[in-house]
């Protein structure tokens, strides 16, 4: 039963945070890329998204640090490591670079995607491919040690 309940409130917490990417226009690439975009029309939207998704952000993992399990009963599973390393740094721009040209990051992609949007398809299929890619790429560098 506690199963059910975790993975009920896990879909219930996407699809509020589907639905305030929808509400929010961050599922449009076009209100991303005019935020990025300084030196044109320049859209300061974005910043105030991201602005109150931090806050929140924040409080929660404040909250979250004192506890050892969450409020349904599974295991706390936060990260612990603070090392800025080479792969972070490197996944950053990787990342930073996608955003920009795609006007997409994975949660609005995955939305755009269901909302039909076809630009969304080449972005989450490029996505996945990324993702194989890594996969393969880690277990070959395990593989040497």
């Amino acid at each position: 039963m506690g199963q059910i309940m975790v993975q009920g409130a896990s879909l219930l917490a996407g699809l509020v945070f589907g639905l305030g990417l929808m509400v929010s226009g961050m599922a449009d690439p076009a209100k991303v890329l005019g935020f990025l975009d300084l030196a044109g029309a320049w859209d300061p939207s974005l910043m105030l998204v991201m602005a109150g998704a931090v806050s929140v952000g924040l409080v929660a993992f404040a909250l979250a640090r004192r506890r050892t399990v969450s409020w349904l009963g599974a295991a706390m599973q936060l990260p612990t490591t603070r090392a800025i390393d080479r792969r972070l740094v490197g996944g950053s721009l990787l990342f930073g670079v996608g955003w920009g040209l795609a006007g997409f990051c994975p949660g609005p992609a995955l939305v755009a995607l269901g909302m039909g949007q076809r630009q969304a398809l080449v972005f989450v299929a490029a996505m996945l491919g990324g993702m194989v890619v890594f996969e393969l790429l880690e277990r070959r560098r395990a593989g040497r040690r």
